[in-house]
């Protein structure tokens, strides 16, 4: 499979994967969860929160990672966007909250790693999990781990204890995946600083 294909199978996974956790009642980590988290404690638009929350990560990316992998990441984070938009023409349904976290993030697991490997991310923690063991060697799965269990805690008087606590699961599961691949995720980057004219994905 080429690398524009694999990236779109990679956000059809975490779409599925994002839409399982909603209807299972959980969430999982990222710059989203944390700028929805922020947005309702100092009243601050979404939209606008969202955007400034990652420009220091695209930032990064830009100087680290270079343009080509900016611009897939870009791509990437307008297709779970869209994908993900398919919900709310779906029946409102509710899942198993313990299934539900298993497998929804099993397919974000593979999804994001798909991702990763194929030089492109959904920005934000991503970006500085590749940018970590880009220059320390650090395990991008364990830095996924800690920056999204963080988030989750953060949001836990506004989900619950039990919620918090399998959203908890959810990150685990996610950064386990992640932190499998390591070695081709490291490739990858050093494919994306080596060859910045490659196309990109669009």
């Amino acid at each position: 499979m080429n690398r524009p294909l694999s990236i779109a199978a990679g956000c059809l996974l975490i779409s599925l994967g994002l839409i399982t956790l909603k209807h299972s009642e959980v969430v999982t980590g990222g710059t989203a969860v944390l700028t929805l988290t922020l947005s309702y404690m100092f009243e601050i638009p979404f939209a606008l929160l969202f955007f400034i929350v990652n420009l220091p990560f695209y930032f990064v990316a830009v100087i680290q990672m270079g343009w080509n992998f900016t611009l897939s990441t870009m791509v990437s984070v307008m297709l779970v966007t869209l994908m993900t938009a398919v919900d709310r023409w779906l029946p409102d349904f509710v899942l198993n909250m313990f299934i539900g976290t298993f497998v929804g993030s099993i397919l974000c697991g593979i999804g994001l790693t798909t991702l990763l490997v194929n030089r492109a991310s959904l920005g934000g923690v991503n970006i500085m999990a590749l940018f970590l063991q880009k220059r320390y060697k650090v395990n991008p799965g364990t830095v996924n781990f800690v920056f999204d269990s963080s988030i989750v805690i953060l949001g836990f008087y506004s989900v619950g204890a039990l919620q918090g606590a399998l959203s908890i699961a959810s990150v685990f599961i996610v950064s386990s995946i992640i932190g499998l691949y390591k070695k081709k995720i490291f490739a990858g980057t050093q494919l994306s600083a080596n060859k910045p004219s490659q196309t990109v994905v669009g």
